[in-house]
């Protein structure tokens, strides 16, 4: 009987190890699933700030926020943190009137950037936080993905002069 008692343990201790792991596997594909599609909504607010910012510029402010614009839009994956950020200066030097609706869409495109990106570093952060575990790694959990990077790029939300009434 003492022998049984061992066994029936050893049996339990294996079988909660072996959740353990899948569950850790489990998390770790979800984080890294998570931060890409988070990586897809901030490329796509990134698209519609920019967009936002040409369609201003042809109409209003002229050839520096239109080219900035356009680089952004145009922005190869390696170069696309350094565009953003100079569209980002561009629109800060323009006065922007929220009374007017292009001005108000690329504010509003602007803001929401701003939480995609605040959404898209959080959960980077929890998958390299994860990824970067001794068991994860020792057990090479996050093999065949890649490390999921941050897009760091200066804070896009753009200020509203305190004389303009918003709506």
């Amino acid at each position: 009987m003492p022998g049984m008692w061992w066994a029936v343990g050893t049996i339990m201790v294996v079988g909660l190890v072996s959740t353990y792991l899948v569950w850790t596997a489990g998390r770790v594909e979800r984080l890294h699933a998570r931060a890409q599609l988070a990586a897809r909504a901030l490329d796509a607010h990134l698209l519609r700030r920019a967009a936002a910012a040409a369609v201003l510029a042809e109409r209003r402010y002229g050839v520096e926020l239109y080219a900035a614009a356009r680089i952004a839009l145009d922005a190869h994956p390696d170069e696309r943190e350094a565009a953003e950020n100079d569209l980002t200066r561009q629109l800060r030097l323009v006065q922007l009137d929220p009374t007017d609706p292009d001005c108000e869409a690329v504010i509003a495109a602007s803001r929401r950037l701003a939480l995609a990106r605040q959404v898209h570093t959080d959960l980077v952060r929890d998958a390299r936080a994860v990824r970067g575990r001794t068991l994860v790694r020792l057990l090479r959990m996050g093999r065949g993905r890649e490390w999921p990077r941050y897009f760091d790029i200066d804070d896009p939300t753009l200020t509203v002069p305190a004389d303009v009434p918003t709506g």
